[in-house]
């Protein structure tokens, strides 16, 4: 159980999350019909390992929410006290995220990364808010809101999230703690704007790696998540520790050494057009085992990785000198890790 209050959640979000935040997505029994939990617990010591700090139990995959409290449970266990464990609030409706989310507090998530269902379609700020101070409502816990545009709030203002709304946002709901900034993503205007309206009352999240490092030449970032940095292994929560030290150029020089990479994840295996819609998510679990992690096949409806993306990604990663399973291709869907 967490040790806040909802009007310490800022408080205690400034003082507890730091640093790099991966994604964790699920892991199945080879007839799909449980959690594979040996799994779970592998990549959860993974990220450990890595050098991350918590990690997005990612819910938008099929699984009930009985199952994510199941997810939780073993990786709250894994993870250990310390470890930042974030509630992915992407189930179906509102009523479903509540009651995931009581199931997930109950096994130790500590934190909450609001999303909205593809069936929520607003057509005023007023609607968003309302569901967001539903959710946030339902629990004490520190939560992110995310400006995103696969959302589809620029039909009412061309930000999505823009500042007024932010505004009105934190002035009313206490445990909104940080906002993951990805407004107007591909560009860094959102960042931009949230840093500059409201570094001194939230945390201001950059997930996007290829813009982090960059940008903390001249921004004071204390955390960046959630996102599937974890694929090039340590180095993210490497370079983000450097820059926060000061050493900016050697974290620039990182920055650099992983190009081929950056390259390979941003041009091909979003499975999507940038900024819009679906992660390939087969594609961020391919790359997490080419890095060490379980890996497995998704379960049904889910999209492909075909062989000539995994070479790219593959070879992407050698060029970048970051390690890089010498398994067959063919390993990837059964995972590392029996159930």
């Amino acid at each position: 159980m967490v040790d806040y209050t909802k009007d310490q959640a800022r408080a205690w979000a400034k003082e507890h999350w730091k640093g790099t935040i991966a994604v964790t997505m699920p892991s199945y029994s080879e007839d799909f019909s449980r959690i594979n939990e040996n799994a779970i617990r592998h990549d959860i010591l993974k990220l450990k390992e890595l050098g991350f700090a918590g990690t997005l139990l990612v819910t938008e995959l099929a699984v009930t929410p009985e199952e994510n409290a199941r997810i939780v449970a073993v990786a709250r266990d894994a993870g250990g006290p310390d470890f930042q464990l974030f509630f992915h609030a992407a189930f179906n409706t509102l009523e479903e995220n509540i009651v995931a989310l009581k199931l997930a507090e109950k096994e130790g998530v500590d934190s909450v990364l609001l999303s909205y269902p593809t069936s929520f379609w607003p057509t005023s700020h007023q609607e968003v808010y309302d569901y967001t101070k539903a959710l946030a409502d339902s629990t004490d816990l520190a939560t992110m809101l995310f400006g995103l545009p696969a959302w589809g709030f620029e039909r009412i203002d061309p930000a999505g999230m823009p500042v007024p709304f932010v505004r009105h946002v934190l002035d009313t709901i206490p445990n909104i703690v940080a906002i993951k900034s990805e407004q107007g993503y591909p560009t860094i205007g959102g960042v931009m704007e949230m840093y500059h309206h409201f570094r001194d009352e939230v945390i201001i999240s950059c997930p996007i790696e290829s813009e982090t490092i960059p940008l903390m030449s001249v921004l004071d970032f204390q955390f960046s998540g959630t996102s599937n940095t974890n694929w090039m292994s340590d180095y993210f929560p490497r370079a983000f520790a450097l820059a926060q030290q000061g050493q900016w150029e050697e974290a620039m020089k990182l920055w650099w050494q992983v190009a081929p990479a950056r390259n390979a994840n941003t041009t091909i295996l979003t499975g999507s057009s940038v900024g819009t819609t679906v992660i390939n998510r087969t594609g961020w679990k391919y790359q997490e085992w080419l890095a060490g992690f379980n890996g497995g096949a998704l379960r049904a409806p889910a999209p492909r990785i075909p062989d000539r993306l995994m070479k790219v990604a593959r070879s992407a990663l050698e060029a970048s000198g970051l390690p890089v399973t010498d398994l067959p291709d063919s390993e990837f869907v059964k995972g590392r890790t029996r159930a």
